[in-house]
């Protein structure tokens, strides 16, 4: 009896009143195949596809799920998509994966609303249409698939093919989160931390990023150490703080590293050990953290955990400039400045004080009025410096405000003002 083949197949598989045996549960299915069971054509493609009973076979894989399809199964044209889009057991092909969901999800098939929504997010096979996406979220939403409600969230909360609306981007995440989707609880937690979409409430942040961590999201251990470290939603533990880290760290979380490194480094939650924080942020790094690159730089340029080595301490600041932090691209200037691990390029110095002082960071700020100034890497321009110094000194910079004392005083890029250069004087000591 053929669906008696198939049953049987589905006990071996799982374990249905009998111990499982994946063995046996492929000979069921291959044997209801060969009666013409879909069904069991389908659940063969995927004991073919993850080696369930058999040696895998991704092209004999393909074959059954392209069968199956062939004979209107829904399921098989959803996982003959995803045999397309990925090239699995077969060549890779986005064009014919888009439209086997397009035509899986007009026969209602939850995921592939899900895919064809992330089709149309991102350009696969298609062009790029956010108002598709959104819709096609939406209708496998409404089916209740969890992670196509996590999608309506951020479309909700980032204006993605419909307009903002917080209160209805975290009623989606609540859903999806009520449903175990990983990823939502963690945004749920967000959500109750920063009041998007419903009041702050931190005690419920905490609670939505241990729930998320227990999984092992990455994003939320970071964020239930923070909690632990500062008493975010619960009590000062930075014993556990530190333990998240360390547990955490070893999945090779670059963020998750460098909170290591911090704790080793500054005794957070255990004792101070140099040596560790080096290490760890020489390993976060090497999974491409920019802060640890920059923390990296610090280690070798002031001999934290490590020898002092300029030459290691520039090409770490020059590696985390890449990515356009402040501090680092700050740092760099200070090596071309000054020769530190390099040859003294003060022009490149000065572009890497402009583009970090473009960024509101103070101190190059204040390195860019003295390169103004004094001529050094660009040409003598006392406005400039003037107007540099005068930006640093908003920000209390007490070395700017000073400088900015002696343009008054002396009529550097401004008139002179005795009274004015009296006071930043007087606010500078």
């Amino acid at each position: 009896h053929t669906i008696s083949l198939y049953e049987l197949g589905e006990c071996y598989h799982y374990g249905i009143g009998t111990e499982i045996n994946k063995f046996k549960a492929f000979d069921s299915y291959k044997k209801a195949v060969e009666k013409g069971h879909i069904n069991s054509l389908h659940e063969l493609g995927g004991c073919y596809r993850y080696g369930i009973g058999t040696e895998m076979n991704k092209i004999k894989a393909f074959d059954s799920y392209k069968e199956a399809a062939e004979k209107g199964h829904i399921n098989s044209l959803y996982e003959l998509g995803e045999c397309f889009r990925y090239g699995i057991g077969t060549e890779e092909d986005v064009n014919k994966a888009f439209k086997l969901y397009k035509e899986a999800a007009e026969k209602g098939h939850a995921i592939s609303l899900s895919e064809l929504g992330e089709c149309y997010h991102y350009g696969i096979g298609t062009e790029i249409n956010k108002i598709k996406a959104f819709e096609s979220y939406k209708e496998a939403a409404e089916k209740g698939h969890s992670i196509s409600l996590s999608e309506l969230g951020e479309c909700y909360q980032y204006g993605i093919g419909t307009e903002i609306n917080e209160v209805k981007a975290f009623e989606s995440y609540k859903e999806a989160a009520e449903k175990g989707h990983t990823i939502s609880l963690y945004m749920l937690g967000e959500c109750y931390y920063w009041g998007i979409g419903t009041e702050i409430n931190k005690i419920k942040a905490f609670d939505s990023y241990k729930e998320a961590a227990r999984f092992g999201d990455s994003e939320s251990l970071h964020k239930l150490g923070e909690c632990y470290q500062h008493g975010i939603g619960t009590e000062i533990n930075k014993i556990k703080a530190f333990g998240i880290y360390k547990e955490a760290a070893k999945f090779g979380d670059s963020k998750l590293l460098h909170k290591l490194g911090e704790c080793y480094q500054h005794g957070i939650g255990t004792e101070i050990n140099k040596i560790r924080a080096f290490e760890s942020y020489k390993e976060a790094a090497r999974f491409g953290g920019p802060e640890s690159m920059h923390k990296l730089g610090e280690c070798y340029y002031y001999g934290i955990g490590t020898v002092v080595n300029e030459i290691k301490a520039f090409k770490s600041y020059k590696k985390a400039a890449k990515f356009g932090g402040s501090e680092s691209l700050y740092k760099l200037g200070k090596c071309y400045q000054y020769g530190i691990g390099t040859v003294k390029d003060e022009s490149k110095a000065f572009e890497l004080y402009k583009k970090a002082a473009e960024n509101g960071h103070t101190i190059s700020l204040y390195e860019l009025g003295e390169c103004y100034q004094h001529g050094k890497g660009t040409e003598i321009n006392k406005i400039k410096a003037f107007e540099s110094y005068e930006k640093a000194a908003q920000n209390d910079h007490i070395d700017s405000i000073f400088q900015l004392g002696i343009c008054y005083h002396y009529g550097i890029g401004t008139e002179i003002n005795l009274i004015k250069a009296s006071e930043f004087y007087e606010e500078a000591t």
